[in-house]
């Protein structure tokens, strides 16, 4: 059975969507822990009403990003994870963490990368005009947003969206995807083949708001 952690900042809405797919879709996975670098963290209440392991690891305890990185590592490897998921966990990790879970960590980013990486992907998109948004499922590599591509969603811009909205309707489907994506890993349907990601058991990698 596949051991997985989840590290979120916030709500961790989509960790919330990947613990209950993982219950009700019968996975051969267990999600072993849920690990914030905030101890406000609303997901963490989540986390232990359903029986999940938590820990804290305050980055603002921390006064060099390489010595919060190997804090964290020691909290996450406490559990010898099979994969570490990202839900919303708003740190950028040095490249010594993302090496140490190269291959078995996954981040879901609110654009259709390569576009518009870092903050405010929204109101950017919506500032240039752009007719489609979405969100990305990747692998996590040393530079920020980047990373072989598992799956992405993809949501019109209606002419009275604003950030809010947008985000809104985006979310909804991050929803759905993330937990394909990360079942698709712990059924070993994800194989990477010069830089991109196939699912190597026919499933479509794209997903659109109905």
């Amino acid at each position: 059975m596949k051991q997985i952690v989840i590290l979120i900042s916030g709500r961790g809405s989509n960790m919330e969507a990947i613990v209950k797919a993982c219950a009700a879709e019968g996975w051969n996975a267990r999600i072993a822990a849920v690990v914030a670098n905030k101890p406000t963290a609303a997901g963490l209440t989540f986390a232990q009403e359903h029986g999940i392991a938590t820990a804290v690891v305050d980055h603002q305890q921390f006064e060099a990003r390489e010595a919060f990185d190997a804090e964290l590592m020691k909290a996450i490897d406490a559990h010898s994870p099979d994969l570490l998921v990202l839900a919303g966990f708003m740190r950028i990790l040095t490249p010594g963490f993302t090496q140490h879970y190269a291959g078995r960590m996954l981040n879901i980013h609110p654009s259709l990368l390569p576009a518009f990486t870092g903050l405010r992907t929204h109101q950017r998109a919506l500032e240039m005009g752009c007719k489609f948004v979405g969100a990305t499922v990747h692998f996590v590599t040393a530079e920020l947003d980047h990373g072989a591509i598992v799956a992405q969603a993809v949501v019109p811009v209606l002419h009275d969206d604003d950030e809010d909205s947008l985000s809104a309707r985006v979310l909804k489907l991050e929803h759905r995807m993330y937990p394909s994506a990360v079942r698709w890993f712990v059924d070993g349907q994800l194989a990477i083949e010069g830089g991109v990601v196939r699912q190597t058991a026919g499933q479509p990698q794209s997903f659109f708001a109905s």
